[in-house]
């Protein structure tokens, strides 16, 4: 059926009445209370035109509207219904396609164990890979990076999936500086702002994704170990670890350290420790020691 069909029953609330469509109307819920928050909806801009309409709530494939007690819905219920199909079927929009209502972005600020490094974590993924920049000169591809290195406190950025672990200078504070830097990251997100150009990082030596092609069979096993087993944890604190080396004849492995754990007073020695101890009983008698340096 390819028209609109609009009909109508009753709720609990006596002044709340839905009209419920054949057809869907909208990908979520949202609540109007005025006109003037209707800017972006055609359909609900028009039934606040009514002048007995109060409140009206838009979901999936219904509208309720509340009104005001200075008639009763009999009266206007029919011709309401009416109203809203003819105005669907001769081509009105419930939400304007130019311009959709971008889901919100949240972000929340998470101290690491390296207390120059704060990690700021938003409720979606925007990066497909990890990215470290030490200074502005490295951020042309990443606008999000770039723009956050105007904070005179920034040091060292690092970006991974759905969070930004920032690392300040010595002599900053984070009291001063985290609110300020996590309303900056949700409003540049939210508005639309360019993020990262990944295409970019094709080729950039600062690409730290986990390719095994060209490696030998116990490097392959190291590089397996620490994706499945070390980088879910070491992301948890903000950081991140790659697999740089193993040299078969010392049986020595490298690692380099990115994000919080980079420069952390405790994470090189704790997660040389941890990494060795377990590449040791994974891989017995291949590991001698791992190397751990700053990213």
């Amino acid at each position: 059926m390819n028209e609109y069909i609009i009909k109508f029953k009753e709720t609990s609330r006596e002044e709340e009445l839905e009209f419920y469509s054949n057809k869907f109307l909208s990908e979520k819920r949202y609540v109007f209370n005025s006109i003037e928050e209707t800017k972006e909806f055609p359909l609900i801009q028009q039934i606040f035109y009514l002048p007995f309409v109060k409140k009206v709530v838009l979901n999936k494939r219904s509208i309720y509207i509340e009104k005001l007690n200075i008639l009763q819905w009999k009266e206007v219920q029919d011709e309401l219904c009416d109203q809203l199909s003819t105005f669907l079927n001769n081509g009105g929009k419930v939400l304007n396609e130019e311009k959709k209502i971008k889901s919100p972005i949240t972000v929340y600020a998470e101290s690491t164990p390296n207390p120059n490094v704060m990690k700021f974590v938003m409720n979606k993924k925007f990066f497909n890979n990890v990215y470290e920049f030490k200074s502005l000169a490295e951020t042309e591809n990443a606008p999000i990076a770039k723009s956050l290195f105007n904070f005179p406190f920034v040091k060292e950025i690092f970006l991974d999936l759905n969070f930004i672990s920032i690392t300040k200078k010595n002599e900053y504070n984070w009291e001063e500086n985290v609110l300020e830097t996590r309303e900056f990251i949700r409003s540049y997100i939210q508005d639309g702002n360019n993020i990262i150009n990944e295409k970019s990082f094709k080729n950039n030596p600062l690409q730290t994704n986990s390719n095994t092609e060209g490696l030998d069979d116990v490097s392959k096993k190291i590089v397996d170990i620490i994706n499945k087993h070390v980088k879910p944890a070491v992301a948890s604190d903000g950081g991140n670890i790659v697999f740089e080396s193993y040299d078969e004849n010392t049986k020595n492995v490298n690692v380099i350290l990115q994000g919080a754990c980079s420069g952390c007073p405790s994470s090189t020695v704790t997660l040389k420790s941890g990494i060795e101890n377990m590449l040791k009983q994974m891989l017995p008698g291949l590991i001698h020691e791992v190397n751990a340096t700053n990213g």
